[in-house]
């Protein structure tokens, strides 16, 4: 009968402890954590990468004299826009007119020299075949005759010199474009090949200069076979879009040792004038994975050691997935892996939240009950 006490005893303190132990885990329990979610959503995703660029004239020209004087005529109004062959600058013609004509007549003496030399080799010819006279004379007129030919040879290329010269002293457009500032006056004195005397530059088409690394060289290439109205973006300095599509119009001969970067031109329509020789600019390139892609609030994503990861909720269980990001759009961001179209990702309260920890859908801590009508 004691035995019987104790057993029964035994079994009652055991039912005791197992009720306090259940009560006692359950009242330390961590509640769910409110959170909001969002499902992943994929959309058209288009960006773009951004290299600092210049623009640069595709053509561009110092003009120089290439013979001395005085400046005495200027036929321009700087900062215009002047066609090709257009008269810009005049140098004191008087003295190159002057060696022209007496090149000319150089020339002319030259030529009359030379048919009288024919002639006289013509006589004495047919006077040998008579014997009338002897044959050093003959030969003494074929050498005059060989003279006066070198002679006029001499005097055509002192005339072309001379022409030379005095095309020289009218300076004139090489090309259509727009001209500078003009760097001397009517008066000034120029000396041959140093006297700079303006800039001209050409506008349409433009081109901008960017610096890649080399390891972008071979979607440069391909960009100059393939690239579409849409691969090339214009930033001017002041914000606005310059939109109007370029092309690669060439990638440097080499790439520079020092930095590993090589430079490559893009050429734009500038028929606005828009774009001037030597502005900056940002030049925005289409990037290959642009199209439809995941994309998550960022405000989602977190930051450990350098990776990134988001709270998937699985009904009442949120799990952390490890993602790789892409390049931001809006408020958005691209998830290139991680997460799949319409998981359902935690983008509020996930900051108390643990891999495996419950969750609630409702109001995550800090953030002000939604207001109902009425109120």
């Amino acid at each position: 009968m004691k035995n019987r006490n104790i057993l029964l005893l035994g079994t009652l303190v055991m039912l005791v402890w197992t009720s306090c132990h259940k009560q006692t885990k359950q009242s330390t329990a961590l509640p769910p954590t409110p959170v909001n979610v969002i499902a992943a959503k994929k959309a058209e995703a288009i960006y773009y990468d951004q290299y600092q660029g210049t623009v640069v004239a595709l053509n561009s020209v110092e003009l120089r004299s290439e013979v001395a004087g005085f400046i005495t005529g200027i036929f321009f109004k700087e900062g215009e826009v002047v066609p090709k062959g257009k008269e810009l600058y005049e140098i004191d013609r008087r003295k190159y007119i002057a060696a022209y004509q007496q090149a000319e007549a150089n020339l002319q003496s030259a030529d009359a020299n030379l048919i009288k030399a024919q002639k006289d080799i013509d006589r004495y010819t047919m006077l040998l075949k008579n014997d009338a006279v002897a044959r050093q004379t003959v030969d003494q007129a074929q050498a005059a005759y060989e003279t006066s030919k070198s002679q006029v040879a001499v005097a055509k290329a002192g005339v072309l010199s001379a022409k030379t010269d005095l095309s020289y002293s009218i300076i004139a457009a090489p090309f259509t474009g727009r001209i500078g500032i003009s760097q001397v006056k009517l008066g000034a004195q120029v000396t041959p090949g140093t006297t700079l005397l303006n800039t001209i530059s050409s506008e349409h088409p433009i081109g901008v200069d960017v610096v890649i690394n080399e390891g972008d060289i071979n979607r440069f290439y391909l960009l100059q076979k393939r690239s579409t109205d849409s691969t090339f973006k214009l930033q001017l300095s002041d914000g606005t879009n310059y939109n109007k599509p370029g092309k690669v119009l060439a990638i440097d001969r080499g790439v520079a040792s020092q930095t590993g970067t090589i430079k490559v031109r893009v050429q734009f329509p500038n028929t606005d004038d828009v774009l001037k020789d030597g502005m900056s600019c940002v030049l925005n390139v289409l990037n290959n994975d642009s199209g439809e892609r995941v994309q998550i609030p960022y405000k989602a994503v977190s930051e450990q050691m350098g990776e990134f990861f988001v709270f998937v909720s699985q009904d009442t269980i949120a799990k952390q997935h490890k993602v790789k990001l892409g390049p931001r759009v809006g408020s958005d961001v691209v998830v290139m892996s991680g997460i799949e179209p319409g998981d359902k990702v935690v983008t509020e309260g996930f900051q108390r939240l643990r891999d495996g920890g419950r969750i609630t859908l409702g109001n995550p801590a800090g953030k002000a009950p939604a207001k109902t009508a009425g109120q």
